[in-house]
Formats: structure tokens, C-alpha cells, sequence
């Protein structure tokens, strides 16, 4: 199944500025999420930012909320977002979540599982999820990828959401996220 934009919503797990240092290629995985949110917020996604055990994790990168006029943000210390029940209601209609985040084995799985068993249709961004070793952010994916989570990418997620090109959308995207060089 595609996405759609009426459907759809995006998650960022747990990007937070004492996690982010030692996740494997953190800058450039934080560029990319960046770019992810920002593409999002041209399409007009809902988004929310989690956060794990922040007193401990810190908050969510600034350079992240700032991308979003008004931030959603909730704070957990469940490792599933959706055993926190933390999760405002208005989410509840979103039929098709994609998530990207950190740790790929840990808060993005277990999220990503539940989110299935509670019906969800869940898309992983893979090349904005990660953890700190390779090892870990594979076997994440392969198993999200055998629970039924959708992998995708970046690009994915902007041209399904689109849909056509032709639109002020598709103009403002290609222009801002499609053209030169990418994180």
C-alpha cells in the first residue's frame, strides 16, 4: 500500500541530545532526519517528537523542533511509545505511521511493533532511523521488515505523500530537497 498524505503521520523517536553523540554517524543521520521533517512539514504531515527518560537523555535536538512552528512533544519511559500511552489522542485516526529515530533495536522497535498489533500501518524511514553499531540498526530493520513494517526511504516518503508532480507542492519540494547534493 502507498501512503497518503490524509492518512499519514510522522514519528521521531527519541533523537535527543545525549543519545544522538553515540549513535553510529549521528551527524549525518541527524541531517537526514532534518531533511525527513522539514520535506514533511512542506507536505503538511502531522509530526511528534518522543522522548525518552529526558531528564536522563536530555531533549529532543533543537535544530529538530525547530523545523515544526509548534513542536508536539512527549516524554516517556516505556521504550514503546505505544505502551507509554503517551500518544495525544488525535493520533488514534491516523491510519499509516512513519517513523524514523533512534535506537533502530530498542524505542524504534518496539514502537514499530505495537504500532502493528494496534492495526497501524508503519513505515521505517531507513535511512533515518539508527543505532550504534551496524549490527544493531540491522537486525532492527529485519525485524520490523518480518513484523510487517514497511522499510523505506526519504524519497519514498516525499513522492508517495506527493503523489503527481505538477503541484505547488511538488515544485516546492523538488526545488528545496531534490536538487544538489542530499544529507
Amino acid at each position: 500500500m502507498l501512503m497518503k498524505a490524509d492518512q499519514a503521520a510522522l514519528m521521531v523517536i527519541d533523537v535527543q541530545e545525549k543519545l544522538a553523540p553515540a549513535i553510529a554517524d549521528s551527524t549525518n543521520l541527524t541531517a537526514r532526519i532534518q531533511w525527513l521533517i522539514s520535506a514533511c512539514q512542506v507536505l503538511n504531515t502531522p509530526t511528534i517528537f518522543t522522548e525518552q527518560y529526558p531528564k536522563g537523555l536530555g531533549h529532543t535536538l533543537p535544530e529538530l523542533l525547530s523545523q515544526v512552528s509548534q513542536p508536539e512533544v512527549v516524554e516517556k519511559t516505556h521504550f514503546s511509545v505505544v505502551a507509554a500511552h503517551c500518544l495525544p489522542e488525535q493520533w488514534q485516526r491516523y491510519s499509516q505511521i512513519i517513523v524514523c529515530g533512534m535506537e533502530a533495536h530498542v524505542c524504534v522497535l518496539q514502537t514499530v511493533l505495537e504500532l502493528i498489533q494496534a492495526g497501524k500501518e508503519v513505515f521505517v524511514v531507513a535511512d533515518a532511523v539508527g543505532s550504534r553499531t551496524e549490527q544493531n540498526y540491522q537486525l532492527g530493520l529485519e525485524r520490523m521488515r518480518s513484523a510487517g513494517a514497511h522499510i523505506v526511504s526519504r524519497e519514498m516518503v516525499v513522492f508517495e505523500l506527493l503523489q503527481q508532480a505538477g503541484t505547488e507542492q511538488f515544485k516546492a519540494i523538488s526545488k528545496q530537497f531534490l536538487r544538489g547534493e542530499q544529507p
